[in-house]
């Protein structure tokens, strides 16, 4: 099994435990919407000016995902990973 593979099945992972979570939500639709524009957002803020305290993100695919998908931890973990 090579990287790629790995990446791509924990990736899979990661979607499908996120469906069961908004799937649980009282209020599916707008939670999903809520969840997918407040990560969208805090990856452009980031990009933007996150160059003032040096944690600037780049907008490509995999962070774009990322943050639709996962919200704002995404966002939050991936300038963690940056400082590290």
């Amino acid at each position: 099994m090579n990287t790629e593979t790995i990446f791509f099945l924990i990736c899979a992972v990661v979607v499908f435990i996120m469906i069961i979570y908004y799937s649980k939500r009282r209020k599916r639709f707008s939670s999903l919407i809520f969840g997918t524009f407040m990560g969208f957002t805090a990856l452009v803020l980031v990009n933007k000016f996150g160059g003032i305290i040096g944690a600037e993100l780049p907008l490509n695919i995999f962070n774009i995902c990322g943050s639709t998908v996962l919200g704002v931890p995404f966002v939050a973990v991936m300038i963690i990973i940056k400082y590290i």
